[in-house]
């Protein structure tokens, strides 16, 4: 083994402790890494890989970055999914025996970032699950950069864990190693890849989780409210927390327990498929819900509107309350307006808070939290303004904190500096010891400028000046070419430099030392000062947290007051009743980035006695996909509280919404279209109540024509006869509209289209009845494909319909000449005269026989090897064409063709029989 230099030796010790990141390691002004961490970080960061003498008989690799540029590198860093350990010198190397002492004092993860630089707009979460011997789990989701905490126990199935996920959306998610290896099996929609998976030891608690106390964090009674199961989860992530952090945590305060059906859930692929906060395309907000509604001005109010479209409520007062006050401010602009220009001079109150507790505010985020507590009497002056009493409410527990305000406006100048090191952040008058440093210092600088006046007049030297930097202190400088005109032995050589000369005199240092001791006291001083009163303010944590809560929810408010009125959304009749009816829908997106052109609205009807399932048929391209969703997103807006696109809705109180729309192809995972939309099905089929709402966008695709259609019957059996959600069904499959007359809560609707000659037009109006046709070929002609191509399509689809209705025509004719036969020989058993027995069904039709055959007409072929006939001399033997045809019948995959493929191999058999 190699024997390192000890400074070497103290660097493999402490990186021994954090072996799954990067260690940043403090060495005067810049943080090195050694090893496989600078080999890792050179080619992450782009830097020079250098190397260094360490005691081995190689060098070691070694790249380095300058400490007060270190949050650039350390953010991305946690933009790539790595951790850093950042470890100071915690003794003064002046004072230190040997290697100066160095200690870990933070790790950064990735779910632990407070820099703001780093943090986006949205909040950025902690999940930690934990899991019991009787099947359940612990699940605790939390924001360090606001202080929120999210508590819930989830039964059953992982798959609830991994939907549960998917609403947080996670950058790092703690769990046992068994947990996570389960979790990344069910981590749909692609959260696993941007989330980082931090294993915790098998047992429940770490050493770190087990040395937390709960109780000094948290209050007595929320603690006593706990199911065990969130304890748990909690206590794994506080363990964390404190491991990594080594710090206070006093934001962490208040636990917000809630249980899962408290709030509609929906699936990774409904979330996906709806655009809710991001695009399936790009993954960007722009076209999504969120993006339609994200009126607010406040970064806090949009996290939060965040949050209710993720968990739509599933209360109905609840909601009525929501839909109270944004029906008040609909209908007062003037309120609005006033809301809004209050709102815009509130800053970030949650993660201000947070960074004071957590001791990295600066002096101008006290300022800013200063300025947004002088809005909040005015903000509450408006709320009682509207008179909403859900607002007034609200308002009516806001602690407008005007001690606070108050200690922060006594101590901290309006424009301090950005570090708190530098002093010139305290205002004079607030502490009399350091008014008389300051006085000192100011009387210094003037005899300063005194002494620079007389020497210039002393020596006749109008160039002369007295400077000062941090390295030699005060000096008076003169060119070389004045240096005859000083007075020898008053001067002491300072410095030389290329042009001048720097000097000294026994006055200027003693007047030195003076005034650098009253800066360095005023430094130290005001450092003390600031930070006594953001300890001060740190007490006061739980008020400002709350506060900042209550400002968030108005800014909500107003936010969907204001889309409301702009779109002419309506107020929804929203309850625990089952019909769902809407009248002139729109889907808000769309209708929001059309250019031109006007949104054609759609009517919805869905009960038990209308029908609680369409099924909708009509060409790619009309409008059915957009139809469907904005049914759905019309459902949600109304349970997170908001108005809707229609001229009228009424709304039930939906626990689940489901989508299957569009294809999507799992590459990674190894599963094809169809294979999606199977695991989409089974999903409903297992999931979906009487409650729910069901989307299916053109069910069955993917396999044979047959099989396809096969699936999507049975599957619209299932819903309407085991089920009874409401459900939209599209399909191209028109052979299915003959369900309406089985199945008595299934209505037939299309996609209107007018056509006109080759040219057609789709007029995005939802009418009932059944299509006829899905204009395939017309899209691909708009989709640009070469005209031979369309042509020639349009000249195979004419042959087949032909061949097609010719085959069923001769069918019929055969048919009809059997029947005929049949009705001579026993007139008894004519068609539609039906016996009552088999309880109620009518019989078979009798077996026509070879003799009533031949009269029609028909050659009826076997499909099965039946018993041949005795031998008969005076008839003729059999057509060997007919031996032929036979064999090809029974060696036919049946099960397995379209009908196009029957409808070629019918075909191919006629012409042998010509």
């Amino acid at each position: 083994m190699a024997k390192y230099t000890p400074m070497i030796e103290q660097y493999l010790a402490i990186k021994a402790q954090v072996q799954d990141a990067f260690l940043f390691f403090r060495l005067g002004d810049f943080y090195e890494m050694f090893f496989e961490d600078a080999v890792q970080a050179s080619r992450e960061l782009e830097i020079t890989l250098t190397g260094r003498e360490g005691g081995a008989e190689e060098r070691i690799p070694m790249c380095g970055i300058p400490y007060h540029s270190a949050d650039n590198y350390i953010a991305r860093l946690i933009e790539k999914g790595f951790k850093v350990a950042i470890c100071e010198q915690v003794e003064d190397p002046s004072q230190a025996k040997g290697v100066v002492r160095r200690e870990i004092v933070r790790i950064v993860t990735p779910g632990t970032v407070m820099d703001a630089r780093s943090l986006g707009e949205s909040n950025n979460y902690m999940v930690s699950v934990t899991e019991t011997r009787e099947g359940s789990y612990g699940f605790a989701a939390s924001d360090i950069s606001t202080g929120e905490l999210f508590v819930t126990c989830l039964e059953g199935s992982l798959t609830l864990v991994a939907d549960e996920i998917n609403v947080y959306h996670p950058s790092e998610l703690l769990a046992p190693q068994d947990v996570l290896t389960r979790l990344r099996a069910q981590a749909a929609a692609g959260w696993a890849s941007t989330t980082v998976m931090t294993p915790r030891e098998e047992t429940i608690h770490t050493a770190a989780d087990a040395a937390v106390r709960l109780e000094d964090y948290f209050a007595e009674q929320e603690l006593a409210s706990l199911p065990p199961q969130a304890k748990q989860a909690i206590q794994q992530l506080m363990g964390y927390l404190v491991e990594t952090q080594k710090r206070s945590l006093t934001h962490l305060k208040h636990i917000r327990l809630y249980e899962q059906n408290q709030y509609m859930i929906m699936d990774p692929f409904t979330r996906r498929n709806l655009e809710l906060v991001e695009t399936v395309r790009d993954r960007t907000k722009k076209g999504t819900l969120l993006w339609q509604l994200d009126k607010t001005v406040t970064a806090m109010g949009g996290r939060l509107l965040r949050r209710w479209i993720e968990k739509p409520l599933m209360s109905a007062s609840a909601i009525q309350e929501r839909l109270e006050a944004v029906d008040r401010l609909y209908h007062q602009l003037i309120v609005r307006d006033e809301l809004k220009q209050s709102l815009k001079e509130v800053y970030d109150l949650e993660r201000l808070v947070a960074r004071i507790a957590y001791g990295n505010a600066n002096a101008r985020d006290l300022i800013a939290l200063k300025a947004s507590l002088q809005q909040v009497p005015l903000l509450k002056e408006i709320c009682a303004a509207s008179g909403s009493a859900t607002l007034e409410q609200l308002t009516a527990r806001m602690d407008p904190c005007h001690d606070v305000m108050a200690w922060i406006d006594d101590a901290i100048t309006e424009e301090p500096p950005v570090s708190i090191r530098d002093g010139g952040m305290i205002k004079a008058g607030y502490h009399a010891y350091l008014d008389q440093l300051r006085e000192a210092s100011t009387n210094g600088k003037q005899w300063i400028a005194e002494l620079e006046r007389q020497e210039r007049e002393r020596t006749g030297v109008k160039s002369l000046k007295i400077g000062y930097n941090k390295v030699f202190g005060y000096y008076i400088e003169v060119t070389k070419a004045n240096l005859p005109s000083l007075e020898e032995g008053r001067y002491e050589r300072k410095q030389t430099l290329a042009n001048a000369e720097r000097f000294v005199t026994p006055e200027l240092k003693e007047k030195e030392g003076l005034i650098l001791e009253a800066q360095e006291k005023m430094v130290d001083l005001e450092y003390q000062l600031f930070m006594e009163l953001r300890d001060r303010l740190s007490a006061h944590i739980s008020r400002l947290q709350l506060l900042a809560e209550r400002i968030a929810t108005v800014d909500v408010y107003q936010s969907l007051a204001a889309v409301s009125a702009a779109n002419r959304y309506t107020r929804p009749e929203i309850g625990d009743f089952y019909e769902l009816r809407i009248e002139e829908g729109r889907h808000p997106v769309v209708e929001a980035v059309m250019e031109d052109g006007v949104f054609i609205a759609n009517d919805t009807s869905l009960s038990r006695e209308e029908g609680s399932m369409l099924l909708i048929t009509g060409p790619n391209m009309a409008g059915k996909s957009t139809y469907m969703r904005q049914v759905a997103m019309i459902c949600l807006m109304a349970q997170i509280g908001c108005f809707v696109p229609a001229s009228k809705a009424q709304v039930p109180i939906l626990d689940r919404i489901f989508t299957r729309i569009g294809a999507a192809d799992d590459l990674i995972g190894g599963q094809s279209t169809f294979m999606v939309e199977m695991m989409d099905i089974q999903v409903m089929t297992e999931k979906a109540t009487e409650r729910s709402l069901v989307i299916i966008d053109e069910l069955g695709r993917g396999t044979s024509t047959g099989e396809g259609m096969a699936i999507a019957q049975a599957v619209i059996e299932f819903l309407h006869d085991r089920i009874g959600c409401k459900t939209l069904v599209s399909t191209h499959f028109h052979e299915l509209a003959h369900l309406e007359e089985t199945l008595g809560s299934l209505r037939n609707c299309c996609m209107a289209v007018k056509e006109s000659g080759r040219q057609v037009t789709f007029l995005r109006k939802l009418i009932p009845g059944a299509a006829s046709t899905s204009y395939g070929i017309y899209c691909a002609q708009i989709a640009g494909l070469p005209a031979g191509i369309i042509d020639r399509s349009y000249e195979l689809l004419n042959a087949f319909e032909a061949r097609a209705e010719l085959l069923q025509g001769q069918e019929q004719t055969a048919v009809s000449h059997s029947r005929t036969a049949v009705a001579k020989q026993e007139p008894g058993n004519a068609p539609g005269d039906f016996s009552a027995n088999h309880l109620g069904e009518a019989p078979a039709a009798p077996k026509p026989q070879p003799e009533q055959v031949k009269e029609a007409g028909v050659v009826q072929l076997s499909l099965f090897q039946e018993a041949e006939p005795p031998a008969d001399k005076h008839k003729k033997k059999s057509d060997p064409r007919l031996e032929q045809l036979a064999e090809q019948v029974k060696s036919a995959d049946l099960m397995n063709m379209t009908p196009m493929m029957a409808m070629n191999f019918l075909y191919e058999l006629k012409k042998h029989l010509s």
